[in-house]
């Protein structure tokens, strides 16, 4: 009866539904305003450029980077429909809330609204939009290796991440790109802190503890094993932690934005030693807050924090 009712409701309200179930606009949109204020932000640090970039451009960034994301989980939808029909009847698509085709349109728009707000704007920006288009359609395919992507879990995480640094591309390049043909020295480190971002919050919300595990269902404790997996976030979240130090130092940063990075990495440790220690539903909850925490200190620190202070120096 009330998938009858939902079914029947606008497609505005029902819509609505859908994003506070699998899009979360009240969580994704901050974690992304700061993500793209950090990314032009650290831009302008490594290029010794004062103020900031146009507010006009930095809003039609932010609208760009939601669609881009909300544009993956879309085709996330597409990509795991099966999968969805047969073990996971519970979510929006396959109970009947929202067709596929209701959220190809409302992504189609979405997108189409932002390749002319860039256009208009900063017309250098439609090539890395591109460039995350192009990725974007390769991993909704696949890579035309479904099957082999499926039982090579290692190969699926790197090749799907691989987006992150290309939304990267365009949200540093709402700086950069406004003078410069090529991304400025010392930007490969931001772009390296974002893969490994990345790749912990995909295997972060992919750590299940034992009685939490689905049939059809994928994770990295199923594949990797229930040590392995954590042992390889915790490796990650050491690796993303040194790069986002020499990140630092490249915009001269001090020992706030090291205090924010330490402390970050510290709770992250301790998620991953509690969930070794012991692998429940708590555990689990844990590790995948940490991931998304990590995140957004790291683009605190990086960009935003250093940036504020250097305005208030002046």
């Amino acid at each position: 009866m009330t998938t009858t009712v939902q079914r029947q409701a606008p497609l505005a309200a029902r819509f609505w539904t859908y994003q506070r179930e699998r899009f979360p606009l009240a969580g994704f949109a901050p974690l992304i305003t700061a993500f793209t204020f950090s990314s032009a932000a650290y831009s302008r640090l490594l290029r010794g450029e004062g103020g900031f970039i146009p507010w006009p451009r930095f809003i039609a960034g932010v609208f760009t980077a939601l669609v881009f994301f909300f544009a993956l989980r879309v085709l996330d939808e597409h990509k795991d429909r099966e999968v969805d029909r047969r073990y996971r009847p519970e979510l929006p698509v396959p109970r009947g809330l929202v067709t596929l085709g209701e959220l190809r349109a409302i992504g189609g728009v979405a997108l189409a609204a932002a390749v002319v707000l860039n256009a208009a704007i900063l017309p250098a920006l439609l090539v890395p939009m591109a460039l995350v288009a192009a990725w974007a359609a390769l991993m909704t395919r696949e890579f035309f290796v479904r099957d082999w992507l499926r039982v090579h879990p290692t190969a699926y995480l790197l090749t799907h991440m691989a987006i992150m640094p290309l939304i990267d591309t365009y949200t540093t390049g709402l700086d950069w790109l406004e003078t410069e043909r090529h991304p400025p020295s010392g930007l490969v480190l931001f772009l390296t802190v974002t893969f490994l971002n990345g790749m912990l919050v995909e295997i972060g919300r992919k750590l299940r503890a034992p009685g939490a595990e689905r049939e059809g269902v994928d994770s990295y404790t199923r594949a990797w094993g229930l040590r392995v997996a954590p042992v390889a976030w915790l490796a990650l979240l050491a690796a993303a932690a040194a790069t986002a130090v020499l990140a630092l130092r490249r915009v001269g940063a001090g020992a706030i934005e090291l205090a924010i990075v330490g402390g970050a990495f510290a709770w992250g440790g301790w998620s991953a030693l509690r969930f070794l220690r012991a692998p429940d539903v708590a555990a689990q909850g844990a590790i995948e807050r940490a991931s998304q925490q990590w995140m957004f200190a790291t683009y605190l620190a990086l960009g935003t924090v250093p940036f504020v202070l250097r305005l208030l120096v002046r």
